[in-house]
């Protein structure tokens, strides 16, 4: 049992740091290519008044009567000529968000919009369903998607549409903003997280010429591009990267403005988070049982980009692997203890180390280059960002290994809540989810469990893994207080 453990562990921690190797491959692609990257984010031309195409704004809404004025209020403000827009609220609501946008469509009709309040007959395949139903209504040769988080920039389309003039190119992908970075300790690790996301990932893949992804909203498609990529499809929860694929796979252009950001609201209670990164890994998941075979047996697709690909769509499974190593790291203590002869292949093992080093330089490079964050706080955004996610892992372990197995469950959407400041409360939002779940009295559990792996190595004087023992104490413990505290109808904000 003990060389079990000791092998699956070894084996979790060899596939990590495969992993990890491609991350560091999108790092260095990414430090070398800020002169690339400069001339490709450039417009092949710049379009007059006249020659700017007509381009559809898509807004899917479902039950979202915090935000959906201000999506629409927002939308209105876009720099375009109002005879080349053709703006679509896709309705599904079942509450007032209804009527509230009836309200709003009637007002801006009256100002000379193009605006239709289209709702379906039935709410078959979710936000994929709505942008398909919409897509055959729409007049636009171009679709730009917001959700209903989102607040675009007036100058979004000026932006981004001239990049259609070169007539490959299908999708164009610009990097998220957080109206609400600041509100809580768990807005800013998102944040965080997702700063990384769009800096190091997208521009890596896109000036190294690898498979990458739309993200669902804060971008704009050729139509030509969705309908010969076979249109928006509902078999996956992440129909965005789904798309994507399809669309690069039949040779579409994808392009991506690091420079252009479209600003948007962050979850600021655990069970959206968990919601939201649910669909996400399990999406992802559904994503490379569907798409992989693909990618490999499609002419023209380099080994690199095969192997970018493969990296991209599993990257989910990582959850699976980190829950594999934490559960394990505790009876390793015990087992180095008995075997002290063994202390040579604990060496090798300890080599692996390396991971941190380069999810450190993955994470770092936004706090250094991008943005205005002072960089001793990357000492601090760092373990606590690991320690959150780590704490999500047994969540969406879950959610992956539902998406390998074809589990097939409801698209379940992130709350919205329009705050924006600390003293901002959403314990009134209607929307969330206050159930206490099994999930959250496990995530308690092991919260105790690596409370015990820290008293363990204190009895043993074994401190070699001491530090992630605390990281997944405080990670499991912080998701799960965060949970009991929202199912008892109160808010939280944490300052960092």
């Amino acid at each position: 049992m003990e060389i079990l453990v000791l092998l699956v562990y070894a084996t979790a921690l060899l596939l990590l740091f495969l992993y990890n190797f491609g991350q560091l491959s999108l790092i260095i692609t990414y430090l070398r290519s800020i002169k690339q990257r400069r001339k490709l984010i450039q417009p092949t031309a710049i379009l007059s008044a006249d020659d700017l195409p007509l381009v559809t704004i898509q807004l899917p809404v479902y039950n979202e009567l915090y935000v959906v004025e201000r999506l629409i209020d927002a939308v209105a403000r876009i720099q375009y000529p109002k005879d080349k827009l053709d703006i679509q609220l896709l309705d599904d609501s079942t509450d007032e968000t209804v009527a509230i946008i009836a309200e709003k469509v009637a007002e801006y009709k009256q100002q000379g919009f193009a605006i239709e309040h289209i709702r379906r007959p039935e709410r078959t395949g979710f936000k994929a369903g709505a942008l398909g139903y919409g897509l055959t209504l729409a007049k636009g040769e171009l679709i730009a998607i917001f959700d209903a988080d989102f607040v675009p920039d007036p100058d979004f389309l000026l932006k981004t549409v001239p990049h259609f003039s070169d007539p490959q190119v299908g999708i164009v992908q610009t990097r998220w903003e957080h109206l609400n970075e600041n509100f809580s300790l768990i807005t800013q690790l998102q944040a965080f997280g997702l700063n990384a996301h769009f800096t190091v990932e997208q521009s890596g893949r896109y000036a190294g010429g690898y498979l990458a992804n739309f993200n669902g909203t804060g971008g704009v498609w050729r139509k030509e591009a969705i309908i010969d990529a076979g249109g928006w499809q509902s078999d996956t929860l992440t129909e965005d990267l789904d798309l994507s694929y399809r669309a690069q796979l039949r040779n579409w252009k994808f392009v991506y403005r690091e420079d252009i950001g479209s600003p948007a609201e962050l979850p600021v209670a655990m069970n959206a988070l968990k919601s939201q990164q649910y669909r996400w890994m399990k999406g992802a998941a559904e994503c490379a049982r569907k798409l992989f075979v693909k990618v490999i047996k499609t002419p023209g697709i380099s080994l690199p980009m095969k192997l970018h690909a493969f990296f991209h769509l599993f990257s989910s499974a990582t959850f699976i692997l980190v829950l594999v190593l934490g559960v394990l790291s505790v009876p390793l203590i015990y087992i180095r203890s008995q075997h002290p002869e063994w202390e040579r292949v604990f060496m090798i093992i300890n080599l692996f180390q390396l991971n941190l080093i380069i999810l450190i330089t993955f994470y770092g490079i936004p706090v250094w280059f991008l943005t205005g964050t002072s960089k001793a706080k990357l000492i601090w955004y760092f373990p606590m960002y690991s320690s959150l996610m780590m704490g999500l892992s047994l969540h969406n372990t879950i959610a992956v290994i539902e998406g390998y197995i074809g589990r097939k469950t409801p698209f379940v959407r992130t709350p919205k809540f329009n705050v924006k400041a600390a003293t901002d409360s959403w314990a009134a939002n209607k929307y969330i989810n206050r159930r206490v779940s099994w999930l959250t009295v496990a995530e308690g559990a092991l919260t105790l469990y690596f409370l015990g792996g820290l008293a363990l190595a204190v009895y043993l004087q074994d401190f070699r893994l001491f530090f992630l023992h605390i990281m997944l104490m405080v990670g499991f413990g912080m998701v799960a207080i965060y949970s009991l505290i929202q199912a008892m109808n109160r808010t939280v904000s944490v300052r960092a």
